[in-house]
């Protein structure tokens, strides 16, 4: 306010994930709303936080739990600023490339890791099937769901972690184990779960767990997905097909259960 910007100004997001999320939001609630461009510098900005007008800020409570839905006026991605991106964050945006790979479109999925090679091509195809998904769900009551694979249990290691553990770290770690789980009960195969956690190690992200499933529980009882009793979760069951489910709390506890008991095996 001290710049005295009016709704006739436009504010630009110059950054990754974290600066395109808090300057959306501020954008959304000064003056109820001014105009704002994304102007992403990372891969998993340009991928994914920086496309749906998803804004937000995390309390100590929990990962995103103060947001908006507020729609950028444009969204610049030059690729070439990847460049100057270190080796693990730029690995850290890959975990959100797999996150649509595995819900949404196995020719993805299978063409990683070489596909990186043609990386504007791969930001293309994220967008693009993002677009198609929030175009037809923009406020996350139904199928843009999917592309929180992996995220329920992401969010839960960011915030025991102090948000220590990068994002896409985390989504890797969430995909994997939601994952595994998904294959101890039954419902996608060992092919399937062996896929994502040979994708996710050639692609330097994490797939064991620092935490146990008390604490994952305990920590995923602050999901935005959360209702009262039940939980909405993306399951995997196979590569490229995901499905949603509403699982009472008692059951998410078993599948997390189940997840990190495949992880000490």
């Amino acid at each position: 306010s001290k710049h005295q910007l009016t709704r006739s100004d436009t504010v630009f997001a110059l950054g990754g994930g974290v600066t395109g999320d808090l300057t959306g939001f501020a954008a959304s609630v000064y003056l109820r709303g001014v105009r704002w461009v994304q102007l992403p510098t990372t891969l998993l900005a340009a991928v994914d936080a920086s496309v749906g007008g998803k804004t937000a800020i995390d309390l100590p409570e929990g990962k995103n739990l103060i947001g908006t839905f507020y729609q950028p006026h444009a969204v610049l991605c030059d690729t070439n600023a990847f460049e100057t991106l270190p080796k693990s964050v730029f690995s850290d945006g890959c975990a959100e490339i797999v996150k649509y790979g595995m819900p949404c479109d196995s020719a993805l999925f299978d063409s990683l890791p070489c596909g990186l090679q043609k990386i504007e091509d791969i930001v293309a195809r994220c967008v693009e099937i993002k677009r198609d998904i929030v175009c037809g769900d923009e406020f996350d009551r139904g199928s843009r769901q999917l592309l929180n694979f992996g995220h329920t249990i992401g969010h839960a290691i960011e915030l025991l972690s102090n948000y220590t553990i990068p994002h896409g770290n985390a989504v890797a770690i969430g995909m994997v184990i939601i994952t595994e789980a998904a294959m101890r009960a039954g419902i996608c195969s060992e092919k399937c779960a062996d896929s994502l956690v040979r994708l996710v190690k050639k692609l330097g992200l994490p797939v064991h767990c620092p935490y146990n499933a008390e604490q994952l529980f305990e920590a995923s009882l602050r999901d935005k997905k959360r209702a009262g009793d039940t939980l909405t979760i993306v399951v995997p069951e196979s590569v490229g097909r995901c499905s949603l489910k509403n699982v009472s709390l008692e059951e998410w506890k078993k599948l997390l259960c189940l997840a990190c008991s495949s992880q000490t095996d």
